[in-house]
């Protein structure tokens, strides 16, 4: 069961990152950081009962990132380039 949570959270953030480079998605839609948040939240909450302290760094910003992109109030700013 264990390692079933472990693959849907990562699917939720490859497929996120996926759509993203295929031009099928925006980063900043809210499907790409509702994926983002609750895939690396999961993997996040995993590394952390593991005590992969690594990883729940990673994946634990990721995760903060996202829901920060989800909360923040709508900015009608220029857009970033590269």
């Amino acid at each position: 069961m264990e390692q079933a949570i472990q693959i849907a959270g990562a699917l939720m953030v490859l497929s996120a990152f996926i759509l993203v480079q295929v031009k099928k998605m925006k980063p900043t839609s809210r499907t790409y950081l509702t994926l983002n948040f609750v895939g690396s939240g999961v993997l996040a909450i995993d590394a952390l009962i593991m005590r992969e302290w690594g990883f729940v760094l990673l994946e634990g910003v990721w995760a903060l990132v996202s829901l920060w992109g989800l909360i923040r109030p709508s900015q009608a700013a220029a857009p970033v380039h590269d």
